[in-house]
């Protein structure tokens, strides 16, 4: 699993050399900003229910023709697996928290995608709804702490650019 050690450690490695102190720093900014990532984790994780719910229904609604007959939401077992990987996404980010860095985003959520969505004929775009939603949805404090919020919308940022 990639993290930010992780990260730095084979980058220095593959350049054939010790870490530097950027490489340091950049470990060290990761540690500091750990307690908001793990607060954003927990905090996701007692609400990701409602959140990947309110995220399906704003993309639903923002695309209501997905429910006409033959398209991505026209059957209940459709329904289902939309909502589904709304949630799975939304898991991932919460891993990313844990782990500090995209690794679970990028080996379980985009590695290959948009080939997938292509392959499939679904669109990305109520995706891109979904957690453009949950990425709007979020408030400080309200939801969780300023720095709490921030580390939680970057991962929802990252993953809305994977799917623009």
């Amino acid at each position: 699993m990639k993290s930010v050690v992780t990260t730095v450690i084979a980058s220095a490695d593959a350049a054939g050399r010790f870490p530097s102190t950027s490489d340091l720093e950049s470990v060290q900014g990761s540690i500091q900003r750990a307690a908001a990532r793990l607060e954003a984790a927990e905090k996701l994780a007692n609400n990701l229910d409602n959140v990947a719910k309110e995220a399906y229904d704003a993309a639903i609604k923002k695309y209501p023709y997905l429910n006409n007959q033959g398209e991505a939401n026209s059957t209940d077992t459709f329904k289902s697996k939309c909502a589904r990987d709304i949630k799975h996404y939304l898991r991932l980010i919460q891993y990313s928290l844990v782990v500090g860095g995209t690794g679970p985003l990028d080996e379980w959520g985009i590695a290959g995608q948009r080939e997938v969505y292509r392959a499939l004929s679904l669109p990305t775009a109520p995706y891109v709804e979904a957690l453009s939603f949950a990425r709007n949805r979020g408030c400080a404090p309200r939801d969780m702490s300023a720095q709490a919020l921030t580390e939680y919308n970057a991962l929802l940022d990252y993953a809305i650019n994977s799917l623009s």
